[in-house]
């Protein structure tokens, strides 16, 4: 199935995506939007060739309403070798609001069949409970969307679910976060196949900020918290405003008009964290941007960022994230385009 160039006599990446009836749409069209774009930001020879497999030739109406057309059946996909097997996901909304992941057998015993040709195996949000339900993630870490993942380590538990990171590589097997996350976890297959400086030159034309390394957080703290009150809200901007600055408990208080007692109990109420917790997220995560993107001393990320000095800035790393500044930054910086 794959092509190939006769004057190389190199192969394509085969990348087979999975499509079933009310499938999310951008993990299905998102990930070869991005490895086209190799095929533009590097010379190799080698790119990749992605078909959409489903159960028969007939289009598939995605969860936005689009039809989509394979281009080869399950049955054709399984007859050859594949490079990657990448599993979108679905989901169906009950009449209380809650979500819940499609896993269909039937397509569940494809995915096992297909997973048995590849040689990467991946998924791209609630896409990793097809792969849970196929035996796939059975004792690897493996991630979701963090609105199942719950669901995930209860139908699943033999899967060490972490519904933190971006995504998360297990040997062959690569699980993605978010609907989103697709966009990260395919520039990481490239990254992995095609080296970084390719994967960063693919970044920038999709106009993406940053190329997300792969323990990076679904959630930026600013905002994962949701709160219902205007003061609270008008707190969290004031101090996304001042971050660098001494931020005391009586300091808000004085700005918000109420008492330091009272402040407390609406932090707690409406945040689930007091004002010095909230306060002390809000600036690793703004550390955790800063030694990602940018070859500051840790002494200016911690001026920056409000910590004051660099103890305090290790301790606070320590523990909310168990490791230090030094390691973080050696992990998870993001070089620079050229």
């Amino acid at each position: 199935m794959p092509d190939t160039d006769t004057d190389t006599a190199t192969v394509r990446r085969l990348i087979v995506i999975v499509l079933f009836e009310g499938v999310d749409l951008l993990d299905v069209t998102g990930p070869p939007e991005v490895f086209s774009l190799a095929l533009r930001e590097t010379d190799e020879a080698a790119g990749y060739q992605v078909v959409l497999a489903a159960e028969s030739m007939d289009p598939v109406t995605t969860g936005a309403g689009v039809r989509i057309l394979p281009d080869v059946t399950f049955e054709e996909a399984a007859a050859g070798g594949i490079d990657t097997l990448l599993v979108p996901g679905a989901v169906e909304i009950d009449g209380e609001g809650r979500v819940h992941p499609l896993v269909d057998p039937e397509l569940v015993g494809w995915v096992k069949v297909l997973a048995g040709r590849s040689h990467r195996i991946t998924s791209v949000c609630v896409g990793a409970h097809l792969l849970a339900a196929a035996g796939l993630l059975d004792g690897k870490r493996a991630t979701t969307h963090w609105s199942t993942a719950q669901r995930l380590a209860t139908d699943h538990p033999a899967v060490k679910v972490d519904a933190d990171p971006i995504f998360i590589r297990e040997d062959n097997v690569w699980t993605g976060a978010g609907i989103s996350a697709c966009l990260d976890l395919s520039l990481a297959l490239i990254a992995d196949d095609l080296g970084e400086a390719v994967a960063l030159r693919v970044a920038r034309q999709l106009v993406m900020y940053l190329k997300r390394p792969s323990g990076q957080s679904q959630f930026s703290v600013p905002l994962e918290q949701v709160s219902t009150t205007r003061r609270i809200e008008d707190l969290r901007h004031h101090i996304l405003r001042h971050i660098a600055e001494p931020l005391t408990v009586v300091d808000l208080a004085e700005y918000a008009h109420v008492s330091d007692r009272h402040l407390t109990r609406l932090f707690k109420t409406e945040l689930g964290m007091t004002p010095h917790a909230y306060i002390e997220s809000v600036r690793v995560e703004k550390a955790r941007h800063e030694l990602e993107s940018s070859d500051a001393t840790l002494e200016r990320v911690a001026s920056v960022c409000g910590f004051g000095t660099v103890d305090t800035l290790v301790r606070a790393f320590r523990r909310r994230l168990n490791t230090t500044p030094t390691d973080y930054r050696r992990r998870f910086r993001v070089p620079q385009a050229p």
